[in-house]
């Protein structure tokens, strides 16, 4: 038996005979020590765009509040002529949808807002707040020529259960959130680096300062602090387009580029047992053929990804000190019915764009993104249950957000929150339980092409 399988075991063990316990207080030391406990070894694996009303609307587990719940909501087609009436959130969507949503910073003001150009005073006083009613009017000004039932059903409707079967699985046997944020109303790389980092420093889109021939982001990353700390990761990539590890320029001033390593790679770890304490994975974005759940890419495909990194760490030796984190970068301008809330900046840098209507927008990263998708997928976590918001190190109920997986995995590697948005983020490690359950399921279900 490999060592790290009979340490797991022996842990499994133990935890198993253990009668189960209530929750602990969030960023108690007690919850804190639960987690280090348990937990060796954590995974994320970053989807691509997509909100929660919209890959999880259609799931029927209690608590989440959805469509299929709650709804059906409805959005104007046009924001400047009611008299064009209105459309409402309806089951099924398409396994590819071919007009990628404005997921911009100004698009997401206008679906949020109704306007390119929101007061950002009275958006930070609390005066105005999102009303979610732009979604339809924005796909319609982005595609003109596109059959509006075509633009509404895109970014209004939502998966039924069947339509992906293993999302519906892991909810049905795992933990969902239901208040869970990305941390920048914008993009996929400001996104992504917000989760690493906690900050954008400063970036509103996908810049040239992302690419790995300039490696031009400065700010810390969770990989600088693991290895600065003794701690080992790993960046595992479907595809050469997206290495996350690679927007920073500590990964090649370090040598650290042989890092990020193809998928291949993970697969052949975690049947060895031989995850390192941090592993990274990255999805092929953002086509035809890719696996990321991206427009223009197929859904069922991203659930094939999904079902595979599930089922190599559930087989793995170490499955039982493992947690995968599953989650997505934004909502994509894919329809979410929650207003996003306001948020602490991270630090006192700014970005400003162009917007179609005329004028400049500048963005002072003061809130959240909407509601994506993200599950704690453990045998230490519940059974199918929904997590809602959490409790921050001030005390406060907040809206978790991808800043949340920073501050948690600083209380699991002892290392302080990278920026104000850190500290203020809710931590989850008191979602940790007592008791490893016996019942994770080994394998999903087959996804399903539609």
């Amino acid at each position: 038996m490999h060592p790290n399988a009979l340490v797991g075991a022996l842990a499994f063990a133990a935890a198993a005979s253990a009668l189960p316990s209530e929750r602990r207080a969030a960023h108690s030391s007690a919850a804190i020590q639960n987690l280090k406990s348990k937990i060796k070894n954590v995974v994320i694996l970053e989807m691509e765009n997509r909100s929660l009303d919209n890959i999880l609307g259609g799931q029927t587990l209690e608590g989440l509040d959805n469509p299929i719940h709650n709804g059906p909501f409805c959005n104007p087609l046009n924001l400047t002529d009611p008299s064009e009436g209105k459309t409402c959130s309806a089951p099924k969507d398409y396994d590819s949808v071919l007009n990628d949503p404005d997921h911009n910073i100004y698009g997401n003001n206008i679906e949020f807002y109704g306007t390119f150009l929101p007061d950002n005073d009275a958006i930070a006083s609390g005066k105005l707040t999102p009303s979610q009613q732009g979604f339809v009017h924005e796909q319609r000004r982005n595609y003109p020529d596109a059959k509006d039932a075509s633009l509404s059903k895109q970014v209004l409707h939502y998966y039924t259960e069947k339509q992906v079967p293993v999302l519906t699985k892991l909810v049905q046997n795992y933990l969902t959130f239901n208040h869970w944020h990305s941390d920048v109303p914008g993009p996929t790389n400001p996104n992504r680096a917000a989760l690493l980092t906690g900050t954008t420093a400063g970036h509103g889109t996908n810049d040239p300062d992302f690419e790995t021939k300039n490696h031009a982001l400065k700010q810390k990353s969770i990989f600088e602090q693991l290895s600065n700390s003794g701690h080992t990761w790993m960046n595992y990539y479907t595809s050469t387009g997206m290495i996350d590890a690679y927007f920073f320029d500590w990964t090649f001033k370090s040598g650290n580029t042989d890092k990020a390593k193809p998928l291949k790679q993970f697969f052949k770890a975690a049947d060895k047992g031989e995850l390192p304490d941090f592993t990274f994975i990255d999805p092929s974005c953002c086509d035809v053929g890719t696996n990321s759940m991206h427009p223009t890419g197929l859904i069922s495909d991203g659930e094939t990804l999904i079902k595979d990194v599930y089922e190599a760490l559930r087989a793995s030796p170490q499955w039982n000190q493992t947690l995968l984190i599953l989650t997505y970068d934004e909502t994509g301008g894919f329809h979410d019915h929650v207003p996003p809330p306001l948020a602490p900046k991270p630090d006192d840098l700014t970005y400003t764009e162009e917007v179609p209507s005329g004028g400049n927008y500048t963005f002072e990263f003061n809130r959240l993104g909407g509601r994506v998708p993200t599950l704690l997928i453990s045998p230490w976590v519940e059974k199918g249950v929904v997590e809602q918001k959490g409790t921050n190190s001030a005390g406060d109920t907040v809206s978790y957000c991808a800043s949340s997986i920073l501050r948690t995995l600083g209380y699991l590697w002892d290392f302080e929150p990278f920026t104000p948005r850190v500290e203020w983020a809710p931590s989850f490690e008191h979602l940790i339980q007592d008791t490893a359950r016996t019942d994770t399921p080994e394998e999903l279900p087959d996804p399903i092409a539609f």
